[in-house]
């Protein structure tokens, strides 16, 4: 493969995801193609970057699954998100110089490291970039505000439901997702991470919504069978992800 050709192949998933939210031309494409980043391929839950780093470099997801995650005094772990390829989950270290949190793989997930250096220089030559990233930066900040809703007032059936469809929404956006499903590399210990669920309660939920022919959930692989009713059941309203289509 020729260095323009991998250049492209390793930046593609961030291609793909900010055609999904802005509109950028073929020179601001080619300016992402062209940046400097060094690949990275990591093993399952291995840390990215951790709490209290001063990183020098973004993290952009190539493959595989990600999370940002606090550990707190007694040891128990808050994922606070789920990130997939063309994310950039620690873009704020542009701007927060101290991490106030840790970002780590899921499964065995490639990366490429962007020094921070070259990517401000890029923001500031090509101004509609800079406005491609802020507003990817305020979906993440609505993601968020959905997470907090459904840690707040959504049931426990609901949250799970209400995840599987944002996932499902995401993934279609970058080419990772059928009209029927995605794959999905995460254990119940980790949904009842990142939804406030013990294992037992993320376990009988999965068992509600497979009984009730919502979802087939075998060997990493979500099925959706009918994804009208696996909305209803998460109350979910994909408007907060702001995608162009």
């Amino acid at each position: 493969m020729s260095v323009a050709m991998h250049r492209q192949a390793s930046t593609s998933p961030l291609l793909w995801k900010l055609d999904s939210i802005f509109s950028l031309s073929d020179e601001e494409k080619q300016a992402l193609v062209d940046l400097p980043m060094r690949i990275k391929v990591m093993e399952a839950n291995c840390d990215i970057v951790r709490d209290r780093d001063k990183p020098s470099e973004c993290c952009l997801v190539l493959s595989g699954l990600v999370c940002r995650y606090k550990i707190l005094s007694d040891g128990r772990r808050q994922i606070m998100g789920f990130y997939i390829p063309g994310d950039i989950p620690d873009l704020q270290s542009l701007h927060l110089h101290v991490m106030d949190h840790s970002v780590g793989t899921l499964s065995t997930s490639s990366i490429a490291l962007i020094p921070h250096e070259n990517l401000r220089d890029l923001l500031g030559r090509y101004p509609n970039l800079a406005a491609a990233l802020w507003r990817d930066t305020l979906i993440d900040a609505a993601i968020f505000r959905e997470w907090m809703i459904g840690l707040g007032r959504r049931s426990a059936y609901q949250r799970i439901a209400h995840l599987l469809c944002e996932l499902q929404v995401r993934m279609k956006a970058v080419g990772l997702a059928s009209e029927s499903g995605y794959e999905l590399p995460l254990t119940q210990n980790e949904l009842g991470d990142a939804l406030g669920l013990s294992t037992v309660h993320v376990n009988r939920v999965l068992q509600d919504l497979r009984g009730e022919g919502v979802i087939v959930l075998r060997g990493g692989s979500l099925h959706i069978p009918d994804w009208e009713a696996l909305q209803v059941a998460g109350d979910f309203d994909p408007a907060y992800l702001h995608l162009r289509r």
